[in-house]
């Protein structure tokens, strides 16, 4: 790291989430903590709390213990968490999984029911399949709701291979009806059906953290900070945005951690331009394709144009679940290679057509840049 720039890393839990196996920590067949010391420079100073307000007048952000830190640069890494449903009763007696403190309670109800309660998981999405094979290849009696049709975001062939592995391991795939309420140990669907639920396991949307909001920064509707194509606040040229949280010309990328890692080299780079008073590079990101796990022995990789729309092509079975598994080593080893040696990402280019122009910010010597995590 650079001698003549302060880093400080705000995070409200002192391990990093892997939150691509999140799912594996529910079944007990995986851990999704890595301790901070594998994975940042010697340099960076970790502050575990959480940040309640960026006041860009006095340039500090605001913890929730009190304290304040000053900063020249706020990267704002914030992230998601799920979003919080309006279905009746799903609040209070389904439990989301986009935590580890909700995965951990997950984990632990799973441990107190009997092997053959039956489990509900809503949302038909990648984190739900993830989490119905899961629990499904452990013996468990799952149901997937999706509300709609089985992973959307795939193509028909990668559709077919994932209804076949979960109707070969038991899973009952509910694709016509929605969730109208949520019981202690029943969900009650659109269509009047009543089903037995020992545990919910909620999957269906994410949200991310109201700090910009609540720090007077414009956002989407969703709550993403609104940046240029140099992920620069439109409100504020010291504020930088990275990962999930981003809204670049109010065009986010598919919340992924596909997108994270540029978003975050991304926005690194940005702030380091200032220092050196040039103009920022503008955003150059593609994303090329997704991979659902099913259980520990399958996946599918889904490819896809530049554009992150899907093409028919896909690979699945063993090689799929390799490819899986490669690709959850590698965004933690990228982590730590990265920490290393500065700059050494490297990504896929070429998808983003929005030509946004670069913010007009003044060159500016900043010491300090504070990052408040999620």
């Amino acid at each position: 790291m650079r001698d003549d720039v302060d880093v400080t890393l705000v995070n409200p839990r002192p391990a990093f989430v892997d939150r691509i196996r999140l799912h594996q920590f529910v079944a007990g067949t995986g851990e999704a903590a890595v301790d901070y010391d594998s994975m940042l420079d010697d340099g960076v100073h970790l502050v575990v709390d959480t940040a309640t307000r960026i006041d860009t007048g006095a340039r500090t952000v605001e913890l929730a213990s009190g304290r304040e830190l000053d900063y020249d640069y706020v990267i704002y890494a914030v992230g998601s968490t799920a979003a919080v449903p309006s279905v009746p009763g799903a609040a209070e007696f389904a439990v989301p999984l986009a935590e580890l403190e909700s995965a951990q309670r997950v984990r632990g109800e799973l441990d107190q029911l009997r092997a053959d309660a039956p489990i509900t998981v809503v949302g038909g999405g990648l984190t739900g399949i993830e989490t119905a094979a899961e629990l499904a290849e452990r013996g468990r009696r799952v149901t997937l709701v999706c509300g709609g049709t089985l992973a959307p975001s795939l193509g028909a062939g990668s559709r077919r291979y994932i209804a076949k592995w979960l109707a070969r391991h038991g899973v009952t795939v509910l694709e016509t009806v929605e969730v109208a309420e949520v019981r202690p140990d029943a969900v009650v669907y659109t269509d009047g059906t009543v089903r037995a639920s020992a545990l919910t396991v909620w999957t269906a949307g994410f949200a991310v953290p109201e700090l910009a909001a609540a720090s007077g920064l414009r956002t989407d509707d969703l709550g993403r900070l609104l940046t240029d194509e140099t992920l620069t606040s439109l409100d504020d040229d010291r504020i930088v945005a990275a990962g999930d949280a981003a809204a670049p010309s109010g065009l986010p990328l598919r919340m992924s951690c596909q997108a994270a890692a540029p978003l975050g080299a991304q926005a690194a780079d940005t702030v380091l331009s200032r220092i050196a008073g040039t103009e920022p590079p503008v955003l150059d990101v593609a994303l090329v394709g997704s991979c659902v796990s099913l259980g520990r022995h399958a996946a599918v990789r889904q490819f896809a144009r530049k554009d992150d729309t899907a093409l028919n092509f896909q690979v699945g079975g063993r090689l799929g679940a390799a490819y899986k598994e490669l690709a959850c080593k590698l965004g933690v080893l990228k982590i730590r290679r990265e920490a290393r040696k500065p700059g050494s990402l490297r990504w896929v280019k070429g998808g983003r057509r929005v030509a946004g122009p670069a913010s007009a910010a003044a060159p500016a010597t900043p010491t300090r840049t504070a990052s408040p995590g999620r």
